[in-house]
């Protein structure tokens, strides 16, 4: 099963719409210290198909490549088994999976990722302040730490926690210390959508901590100067 290398890093989220964007993010950081990896989404995946973007990828780079298929795992439970093994056929490492469909969603889905060999990394929360019932959205409050219980019983050790407040992260990082050893956050709502790496770092204490940063890389004039500083920020707390 696939395990990042270094226990606080930086995930870019290739979600430009232009393939040259793409490629010139990877390989300007592929070679930098605490990039551990990248997220694909809908933009690649739309444009080329799932395996002809990690085929795209696999030329310029060998770190580990996550599928986030916005958001796959609220689906009716049999779909799990079958998306996760077309994902591993496709060749990616992990997926992004957002189980909101049930319980027996969480099974399917983070159960079908492990029995696919592929890492599950379990969300249900988007940073955005109107996504949870309290702030006039759709999705009951606890609904995330509900997903995370069941994913923790089926082995799952990878977290998506939004970053957009620390406060989240904070809550999250406690519970999940006392369940499983050594927990890996993985955290969007960086930069643009108002989280910062060293606050969210520090309220995880106790956790393994990745940052998922999109714009403020791939958007950026210098990718790789830009792709050093978060990682530099990121490794200070390795």
């Amino acid at each position: 099963m696939l395990s990042f290398k270094v226990s606080h890093g930086i995930m870019p989220a290739l979600d430009s719409d232009s393939v040259y964007d793409v490629l010139r993010t990877v390989e300007a950081t592929t070679r930098i210290e605490g990039i551990i990896g990248y997220k694909i989404g809908l933009t690649l995946a739309l444009r080329l198909g799932l395996p002809g973007a990690v085929s795209l990828l696999r030329e310029v780079t060998d770190l580990p490549i996550i599928y986030d298929h916005q958001k796959a795992g609220p689906d009716i439970p049999d779909m799990g088994p079958k998306f996760c093994a077309l994902a591993a056929e496709a060749g990616v490492s992990g997926l992004i999976l957002f189980p909101l469909a049930g319980p027996k969603a969480v099974d399917a889905f983070v159960g079908g990722s492990l029995e696919s060999g592929l890492l599950p990394l379990v969300g249900g929360d988007l940073p955005l302040k109107d996504y949870n019932a309290s702030g006039g959205g759709y999705v009951i409050d606890d609904a995330l730490e509900q997903i995370f219980k069941r994913a923790v019983d089926h082995g799952a050790s990878h977290f998506i926690v939004p970053g957009n407040t620390d406060e989240k992260v904070r809550h999250h990082a406690s519970v999940l210390v006392n369940a499983i050893r050594k927990p890996s956050l993985v955290i969007p709502g960086i930069g643009a959508l108002g989280g910062n790496i060293s606050d969210c770092f520090a309220a995880a204490k106790g956790c393994r901590a990745y940052a998922v940063v999109g714009r403020a890389i791939y958007g950026a004039n210098d990718p790789a100067e830009a792709a050093k500083q978060l990682a530099g920020e990121a490794l200070a707390f390795a």
